[in-house]
């Protein structure tokens, strides 16, 4: 065994908690419960908890299930609820589980459909599923390469669909999500949309290079900056099991309270409005603890994730 190979065991070693509630929280209470600051998003007048419900939560849950973890969300002081087609059965989980609170709610859904046509019937089935007639978010989903961007955008493609959609009162504000610094950056400058939804992980940051350069484009016109994968740490080898079915890479320990701590307070500290936990349901209660208590990552702490990073493979680089 290497020394890099020690340490990322060192640090994803552990045994998870014992668990309990509808979202596997144990008896510790936490943070005292407070409530979920909230921020701006960008230059829009909307103020969005800082942790975001993503719907892949609900994923083949029982509807019931899914009823009181929205429920408990909600009660927490939650208002952004993201979601997406490609999450199996999570719309039809959502759509009835955030009804009683739709109205006081800002809901993000998304589409990986490229091209006019089918964007438009999965928006049709989007607003249908999630019982709502508009979105307050309707992001292009995943958008990877250039050519991905220059179809959307092409006579016939679906940035055609976002525009009508928005005329029409459909949605409220245009965004996309990307894994691809390129394919972000290109995405900015054919449209000035309102938010972009992107990897900003500290070990992608420091060890991949990855993210500081799309954060600082998007902030150049007040855009919403909303993040995914907070809590990522590393891949999953070849031959390995995923620790958990509703995550593809290996998130920070989930007994690691100090990382996982630190991991969400720097996705918030480079200027996001919010951050959107792992699927798994035992990363959201950890997630909304350290948002509870939140302060700015310190120099020291940064220097600390920077070490860490360096013995990690992170999930996205340059």
């Amino acid at each position: 065994m290497d020394r890099r190979e020690f340490i990322e065991k060192s640090i994803i070693g552990g045994t998870a908690m014992t668990i309990s509630g509808s979202f596997g929280c144990g008896e510790k209470k936490s943070q005292a419960q407070k409530e979920i600051p909230k921020r701006r998003l960008g230059r829009a007048d909307d103020m969005l908890s800082v942790i975001g419900f993503g719907g892949i939560l609900v994923k083949d849950e029982e509807q019931t299930k899914a009823n009181d973890m929205v429920a408990e969300a909600y009660d927490r002081g939650i208002n952004y609820f993201d979601v997406a087609p490609t999450y199996g059965d999570a719309q039809d989980r959502l759509g009835p589980a955030l009804k009683p609170y739709r109205e006081k709610c800002f809901l993000a859904c998304k589409t990986t459909e490229r091209k006019k046509q089918g964007a438009e019937k999965e928006l049709h089935d989007s607003l249908q599923k999630l019982q709502t007639d508009h979105l307050d978010l309707y992001q292009l989903h995943a958008i990877t390469t250039i050519e991905d961007v220059e179809t959307i955008f092409a006579p016939g493609g679906a940035f055609e669909v976002f525009l009508k959609a928005k005329k029409d009162g459909k949605v409220r504000y245009l965004g996309f999500s990307a894994h691809s610094e390129e394919a972000a950056i290109l995405a900015m400058e054919k449209y000035d949309f309102d938010t972009i939804l992107f990897p900003i992980n500290f070990v992608c940051w420091y060890h991949g290079k990855f993210g500081a350069r799309v954060v600082e484009k998007a902030k150049e016109t007040n855009k919403g900056i909303l993040a995914l994968k907070s809590l990522a740490l590393t891949k999953i080898n070849q031959g390995e099991k995923r620790p958990f079915k509703k995550c593809w890479y290996k998130p920070v320990p989930i007994d690691n309270d100090e990382l996982l701590n630190l991991a969400v307070r720097f996705t918030l500290s480079q200027g996001t409005t919010a951050a959107i936990p792992p699927g798994e349901p035992l990363y959201f209660p950890k997630a909304l603890d350290a948002a509870a208590g939140f302060s700015s990552v310190t120099d020291k702490e940064n220097a600390n994730l920077q070490k860490i990073a360096q013995s990690v493979e992170p999930i996205f680089k340059v």
